[in-house]
């Protein structure tokens, strides 16, 4: 066995372990839809933030072309230089030209880990129209991540499951995010080292695990019928 495949066989250990702690509360063919539906979320912020990286050293980076370059003597202070580079980073279109998929703030995998841990009706952050948005549970915290994806990516739109339906509680989804957090579809590193695999074969790869234990889990043998969404 080779360091990629010891690296994705410990991957795929530790989140089916996670994963199956679900079992007591939902059968398979419901608690798949949680799990495939965070790991996507996941795989989607890693992305996201490996393109920002790029990006933020793309625009320090005087060798680099004019699209991409802030020279820093444009700005009166530091606090104005980093400011502008923080809103240059939320500009959408240096994302879709890099067929990356556009994850809002809401969506992002430090907001759910952040916020998760909240108590339920905390204030999270104010809507469009200047509206307290409150914590209503876990569950509500994924589903809104889900929809903000889903409302800013056209080719996602109707085909990621919502998970408030299954009613599960706080804690269950928080040891999910704490462990799955844990995990990097962009940086997959083992014992010190960093490995050549790329991020949508890492997610391809624990896609089609789960899927095969979730067949078991069923008591099915044939395939289940879940294809990832398209990796952007």
């Amino acid at each position: 066995m080779n360091t990629e495949q010891q690296f994705l066989k410990a991957l795929d250990d530790k989140l089916w372990k996670a994963a199956d702690k679900l079992r007591a509360n939902l059968d398979a063919a419901n608690y798949k839809h949680v799990v495939l539906g965070l790991i996507f979320l996941k795989y989607v912020s890693d992305a996201f933030e490996e393109r920002q990286e790029e990006l933020l050293t793309r625009f320090k980076n005087e060798n680099d072309d004019n699209i991409y370059y802030l020279p820093r003597e444009d700005f009166d202070s530091d606090e104005q230089y980093q400011q502008a580079l923080k809103e240059e980073l939320e500009i959408l279109d240096y994302y879709r030209e890099a067929n990356v998929f556009w994850v809002p703030k809401p969506a992002r995998w430090k907001t759910l880990k952040e916020k998760a841990v909240l108590p339920v009706g905390t204030v999270l952050w104010q809507d469009d129209a200047g509206h307290d948005v409150k914590l209503r549970s876990v569950s509500w915290l994924i589903d809104n991540a889900l929809e903000e994806i889903e409302k800013h990516n056209a080719k996602l739109k109707g085909i990621l499951n919502r998970i408030s339906q299954y009613q599960l509680d706080n804690d269950k989804l928080l040891g999910l995010i704490n462990t799955f957090s844990d995990t990097s579809f962009t940086k997959p590193v083992l014992d010190g080292e960093k490995l050549n695999l790329q991020s949508k074969d890492i997610l391809g790869h624990v896609y089609e695990y789960f899927l095969g234990q979730f067949a078991l889990a069923e008591g099915k043998q044939g395939a289940v019928s879940i294809t990832p969404p398209k990796a952007s």
